[in-house]
């Protein structure tokens, strides 16, 4: 159930030297996860003003920066040994907020119902699974469509133009992915007292 979360160890191997030279300059994982969210917001004002086709290269970069920054902040906190509790609620934000905020990129170009609905679901896998964490489970990530396949729908995009058709991809996937993470959860827990 993992999809693309599964390079994620891959790509923290790749993030290392960065990593690495983030912590040598102290910069703050708190940083890292504002950059994510300006980042968000530079694919989105790209998503909405650029033609499509011409805005997929730009749209892809910063995507990927987001979720470089997405996977920094908290490997560098950890080897930094500067986790708090209040990093990880601004972690949890800043996700959140840049999921909604790339999403909003979409208002001009496909239906306000449509865009408000893919925004209520790409943020369904998530709540899942931090009610999991709050029942005492461990944290559950990826699935047919995490914040990894949003994003490179995202870019599908942002290539092609077919905005309708990849936002309804983009909600039934998500919608899927969190209704997959509560099945794992829901037997996970079962049996466990309140």
């Amino acid at each position: 159930m993992n999809g693309l979360y599964a390079l994620k160890p891959w790509y923290a191997d790749k993030l290392s030297g960065v990593r690495a030279a983030l912590a040598r300059r102290e910069v703050s994982p708190d940083t890292l996860t504002l950059a994510g969210v300006v980042c968000a917001a530079g694919a989105a004002l790209t998503l909405a003003i650029v033609p499509s086709g011409y805005a997929a290269p730009l749209v892809a970069l910063l995507l990927a920066a987001r979720l470089a920054f997405a996977n920094l902040d908290g490997a560098l906190a950890r080897a930094t040994g500067r986790t708090t509790r209040r990093g990880a609620l601004l972690n949890e934000l800043g996700d959140r907020a840049a999921d909604l905020v790339v999403l909003a990129g979409f208002l001009p170009l496909a239906p306000l119902w449509l865009v408000a609905t893919a925004g209520l679901a790409a943020t369904l896998p998530s709540w899942v699974s931090l009610a999991g964490v709050a029942a005492g489970a461990d944290r559950l990530n990826g699935g047919p469509v995490g914040k990894t396949e949003r994003c490179a729908l995202v870019v599908v995009a942002a290539a092609s133009g077919w905005t309708v058709p990849v936002l309804a991809v983009l909600a039934a996937g998500s919608a899927l992915t969190a209704a997959l993470r509560l099945g794992r959860l829901w037997r996970e827990l079962d049996g466990g007292a309140r």
